[in-house]
């Protein structure tokens, strides 16, 4: 004999972006948009020769998306790893200097190619937004890790003009990712 086990609706479709902005305590992410809060900085530091100098050894954040927010194209000099966490599936477009450029998908649905788990690599120009035509719950919810820390001096902002023409293809994407 089976056992029933009474259905409920996922965690995401419960939750709405605002409640889960409250609930985390989340803030309007200052440079690239969404929402995020620092949950993690580690209290050791590490001399990186490459950057030319003292960083904390890691930082974590908890990082929000909603239809109308997106992560501007930006690149950083350290590899990022981004976590899907739930909600909508978000796309994210890297262009790398070589001229080559990927779109991959963050989240749960593995069978069409979905990732919950992406490393950025280093020097990697990257924008996320929301995936067209997969917004039921309304927001996305991921983490991000990075070792060394994130610094702000380190935040490269890609303008609109220089990443379309090294990246005509992109257009589109490129325009949806930038400001201005």
């Amino acid at each position: 004999m089976g056992v029933n086990v009474p259905r409920t609706r996922p965690i995401a479709a419960r939750l709405s972006a605002e409640r889960v902005v409250e609930l985390l305590g989340l803030q309007p992410h200052p440079l690239e948009g969404g929402f995020f809060r620092e949950t993690w900085r580690s209290s050791d530091e590490v001399e990186v020769e490459r950057l030319n100098g003292r960083y904390v050894a890691g930082t974590a954040i908890y990082y929000l998306l909603t239809p109308d927010t997106f992560s501007e194209m930006h690149r950083l000099p350290i590899d990022e790893v981004f976590h899907f966490y739930l909600g909508d599936p978000v796309e994210m477009l890297w262009l790398s200097d070589s001229g080559g450029s990927r779109v991959l998908t963050l989240g749960t649905d593995l069978a069409t190619g979905q990732l919950p788990q992406i490393t950025v690599p280093a020097d990697t120009w990257q924008g996320s937004r929301l995936a067209e035509g997969h917004r039921r719950h309304g927001y996305a919810l991921l983490g991000t890790t990075v070792s060394p820390s994130f610094e702000v001096r380190d935040y490269e902002r890609g303008a609109r003009a220089m990443l379309t023409e090294g990246w005509p293809d992109q257009t589109p994407r490129i325009d949806a990712l930038t400001r201005g």
